[in-house]
């Protein structure tokens, strides 16, 4: 029936399954079991011999909904839905990893992402390695060797690096891993990364996909065989489960996902161009600038820039502190892709536990702001930041 719907009608009518009462917004089955006509048919529901629900861990109504509408909108054979957005990384990496394992990551990555790649994986006996996001040469070094998954954040948080996906994706096939793409930052309306070649992407929606700061959830998109036979399992049998009020919430979020994104993005641009120009900012990184070194990669594989700035302040932690005490529009705050624009200080939030020898390295530093811009007049917004960097 969906077959030949453009993206915005999916959003708005992808998945849905209506009960008996025929409800115009998606039913919330906030139940966690589901009843049995016989003792028969519990058997065969379990087996999966007959088709139905049996618990909310395994699956729900409305966390189905959110699944099948965020697979066609992602270009997706099949999505699986979880609580958070770390919950969909590590379930995609260790439902597939074992000791012995290899894996290959870009950096940097967000905090809790590096956590896992820096100290959880080498706990169980999993060799790690990460390559710098931009770094071509790089990534082929560390892919001429065999590997088993490859975990990409493009665009990175905080520093809007970008990886060459179509590229990093050809050498970890020749390298016979897995392209786990963390796409949360673009989200589908902005890049597709299955199409680029990437076997996986994940999200966290509780980002731009809820875009209102409501609730948490995270998403894997991927091949059905693979998430039927490998992810499904894992996600059952450790219980990461996405309530289904939240998955409700998720829903309506994808409604208008592709308006405020590219409202969103609008402004982004217009903000990034002014503060490339503002005396009290040394450097902005921003993917729609021609200033960014990976300008052309962008444009190839993103349909635009996203809702996403970075900016260098000079003077270290004091500098970008008292900047952000300045700001009154501008909420501080380390959640990004809500409705309201959010800034935060990298270093000492999203990237606080990043060894800091490490986050410098990485570019995460102690001058750097992360700026999320939201749905406000852009007038607003570019006047508030201006008495912020007021010198």
């Amino acid at each position: 029936m969906s077959e030949g719907w453009r993206l915005r009608t999916r959003l708005v009518h992808g998945g849905a399954a209506r009960s008996a009462f025929g409800e115009t917004s998606e039913a919330i089955f906030l139940t966690s079991g589901f009843v049995y006509a016989s003792a028969e048919e519990a058997e065969a529901r379990v087996a999966d011999r007959a088709v139905g629900y049996q618990y909310t861990r395994i699956a729900n109504p409305t966390v189905r909904m959110l699944e099948e509408r965020f697979a066609q909108l992602e270009g997706a054979e099949d999505c699986a839905a979880v609580a958070t957005g770390m919950a969909a990384v590590h379930a995609a990496l260790f439902c597939q990893l074992r000791a012995g394992a290899r894996v290959v990551a870009s950096a940097p990555l967000f905090g809790a992402c590096q956590w896992i790649v820096g100290d959880l994986l080498p706990r169980f006996g999993v060799e790690t390695a990460l390559v710098r996001a931009a770094d071509r040469e790089g990534w082929e070094r560390a892919l001429a060797r065999p590997a088993d998954v490859v975990l990409v954040e493009s665009p990175a948080n905080p520093t809007l690096e970008l990886v060459d996906i179509a590229h990093v994706a050809r050498l970890a096939k020749e390298a016979g891993a897995r392209l786990v793409v963390d796409n949360a930052f673009a989200t589908p309306w902005l890049q597709r990364p299955l199409e680029l070649g990437a076997d996986l992407s994940v999200y966290s929606a509780t980002k731009l996909i809820d875009g209102q700061g409501r609730c948490l959830g995270g998403l894997v998109a991927g091949g059905s065989a693979f998430i039927k036979d490998t992810l499904r399992p894992y996600i059952r049998n450790t219980g990461p489960t996405l309530s289904p009020f939240n998955a409700w919430v998720l829903l309506k979020g994808l409604e208008t996902l592709g308006l405020r994104v590219e409202t969103q993005q609008a402004s982004a641009q217009r903000i990034a161009a002014w503060l490339a120009e503002h005396p009290g900012v040394e450097e902005v990184l921003y993917p729609g600038l021609a200033s960014h070194p990976q300008a052309e990669v962008a444009r190839r594989q993103m349909s635009g820039p996203g809702t996403m700035i970075a900016i260098r302040v000079g003077g270290g932690r004091a500098r970008a502190f008292a900047a952000l005490n300045r700001l009154r529009l501008v909420k501080i705050s380390n959640n990004l892709g809500d409705t309201r624009s959010l800034a935060t200080h990298p270093a000492t939030t999203t990237h606080a536990k990043v060894p800091a020898e490490l986050r410098e390295k990485l570019g995460v530093s102690e001058d750097l702001i992360r700026l999320s811009v939201g749905l406000e007049e852009v007038e607003d917004l570019m006047a508030d930041l201006d008495r912020a960097l007021a010198p």
